[in-house]
């Protein structure tokens, strides 16, 4: 009786809700952990906001990103489909774009929801982070930039944020190599200081042509790296405004403020809708740079304090959603994009995110800790309050959800990967539309999922691992981020294979001596890789080595390169 009475209003809501297209708030975190907000199981961060949009509506407990790091993870939501099949894949050690002036990002021939979403007379924004590229061939070609992939409005970092873009932090971008560049850089100087030193004193017969041009050389190596290196607050730490770079190098103190005065800006200038705005947080990636009014506030340190905030923030947002009138009539979504960071540490301080009972965390393609994540829904009166879904879904998901809510058409030139969520949030489907999921580390299948709808299980096969360093540590604290190849991983065969239905933590893999369908299970997912790979097609790799180095040609500048500073904001924002 209860069944039917929610599936009557579901679909009295349903028809009656979208009478008009509704709005789309999209909130997506960066680096959070599926254990750190409270409708998730934390009793320590408060999380209240969040959990106000859990209470009033659904709540995913096996919400599965497409990739453990953000610009694949980023690039498969825009998208709804797997970032191998859009070039954004590594086969490298570069698994996410690493500057604003790299020539790789989302191609130009890739359709996100937001073209879609344009295309049926929606008003589109992001505010916050883009990380999918800005240029391809020159610095104003914004062939990347999300106005060329279905934004009306941009503000926020074309890039992520790192520790590079506070004032007396550890760098972040490329440590292992800047010291080798820097050790390079030393030997050289020292070689000419021993020439030069032996030249005047004659213990060295050597002509002073000889030692010029080797300074020479030497010169110029420092130049070709110190140039992107040594700048990269003012390279990658920027604001933009549509095509205009704001501000170079960003001020942190007020980034918050200002990301939150533009949201609440987008949706009062249009309220008369349909809107998609997508905020795409900074928070809370390092440097977990938190404002006063936060700091020391949460029992869980610096980290702690930036999940309050950001927590903070969503709730202005939905106070001016409903200042507005407006919600009940605006489909609500919030998400991470991967797990939390547990290699993020400062000393003995935690800076990452936890991930609850899930093993493992950003960068692993693999374990359940770096690819589950908080999934949240909100439509008042269309979805029913309170729910919990215990079902196999994906990010990716989103995009076949949104252009189904927006009345438009799928593309039929290409293989979607998500699938539309609305019947299972509804209540009107019991089961998710996935059989199979697979789990990438950059473009190396890592593991494999197959919901078996028949039995309730939910098979999980480990083809690779990483090794984790030190030895049973759970993460790879050595390295920074664990690999995807090569000597830091393990290749399993037969594969690891578990039952998440009975063991989510992954804490004892199976064996054909423990699980009498160990060979059945192995067998059907081999079959379903071969399938999957079957539907791949060769595309140019966007993070190869070429497209993700520095080029100066096509760093954003608000000046006249190579003097790229400004600061256009002023004091337009106000503080939090």
């Amino acid at each position: 009786m209860a069944l039917t009475s929610s599936l009557f209003w579901n679909m009295f809501g349903l028809s009656a809700a979208m009478d008009s297209k509704p709005n789309i708030l999209l909130f997506l975190a960066d680096d959070l952990g599926v254990g750190d907000i409270g409708c998730y199981g934390n009793n320590t961060i408060r999380t209240p906001n969040i959990d106000r949009l859990a209470r009033e509506g659904v709540k995913l407990t096996q919400h599965i990103t497409a990739a453990p790091l953000c610009t694949p993870s980023r690039a498969a939501f825009l998208t709804g489909r797997y970032p191998i099949r859009s070039g954004m894949a590594s086969s490298n050690g570069y698994r996410a774009l690493q500057w604003n002036a790299g020539s790789g990002g989302l191609p130009a021939n890739e359709t996100t929801f937001a073209r879609l979403l344009q295309q049926q007379g929606y008003t589109t924004g992001l505010i916050g982070k883009w990380h999918q590229g800005v240029n391809c061939e020159s610095f104003n070609d914004h062939c990347h930039h999300p106005l060329n992939h279905g934004f009306d409005y941009f503000y926020g970092m074309p890039f992520t944020l790192l520790n590079n873009c506070q004032e007396n932090k550890p760098p972040e971008l490329d440590v292992a190599l800047q010291a080798k560049l820097w050790l390079y850089s030393q030997i050289i100087i020292l070689a000419v200081l021993t020439l030069t030193a032996g030249k005047l004193i004659g213990l060295i017969s050597i002509r002073w042509k000889i030692i010029a041009c080797f300074t020479f050389v030497g010169g110029l190596f420092f130049i070709s790296w110190y140039s992107s290196y040594g700048f990269v607050r003012y390279w990658n730490c920027i604001l933009m405004r549509n095509h205009d770079v704001t501000e170079q190098p960003m001020r942190l103190e007020r980034t918050a403020s200002l990301m939150l005065k533009e949201a609440v800006s987008f949706i009062k200038r249009n309220r008369h809708g349909p809107f998609l705005l997508f905020v795409s947080f900074l928070h809370v990636h390092t440097p977990l740079f938190t404002t006063a009014k936060f700091l020391g506030k949460s029992h869980h340190g610096l980290y702690g304090d930036n999940v309050e905030e950001m927590d903070w923030m969503v709730g202005k947002i939905l106070d001016s959603l409903e200042k507005q009138g407006l919600k009940n009539h605006t489909f609500t979504y919030f998400a991470s994009d991967h797990g939390g960071h547990l290699e993020a540490q400062d000393g003995s301080t935690q800076l990452g995110g936890w991930n609850g009972i899930y093993k493992g965390g950003k960068g692993m393609g693999g374990w359940e800790g770096g690819i589950r994540v908080p999934g949240v829904f909100r439509w008042p009166g269309v979805l029913p309050a309170g729910t919990v879904i215990d079902e196999p879904t994906s990010l990716m998901d989103i995009y076949p959800t949104l252009v189904h809510l927006a009345g438009g058409t799928l593309p039929q030139d290409r293989v979607i990967d998500g699938r539309n969520l609305v019947p299972l949030l509804q209540g009107r489907a019991q089961k998710s539309e996935h059989e199979f999921l697979f789990h990438y580390c950059g473009s190396y299948l890592h593991a494999v999922r197959w919901h078996q709808k028949d039995s309730g299980a939910i098979w999980k096969a480990h083809y690779v691992t990483p090794v984790f360093h030190p030895p049973g540590a759970g993460a790879c604290y050595g390295k920074g981020i664990c690999p995807c190849f090569g000597e830091g991983v393990t290749h399993h065969d037969p594969p690891l294979l578990f039952d998440l239905s009975r063991d989510p933590s992954e804490a004892k893999p199976l064996s054909p001596d423990t699980e009498p369908l160990f060979d059945t299970v192995i067998r059907k997912m081999g079959r379903a890789i071969e399938e999957h790979r079957r539907t791949l097609t060769p595309v140019p790799e966007q993070l190869s080595v070429y497209n993700v180095v520095w080029k100066p040609w096509l760093q954003p500048c608000c000046g006249t390169f190579p003097f790229c500073w400004c600061d256009k904001e002023g004091d337009s924002a106000q503080s939090l």
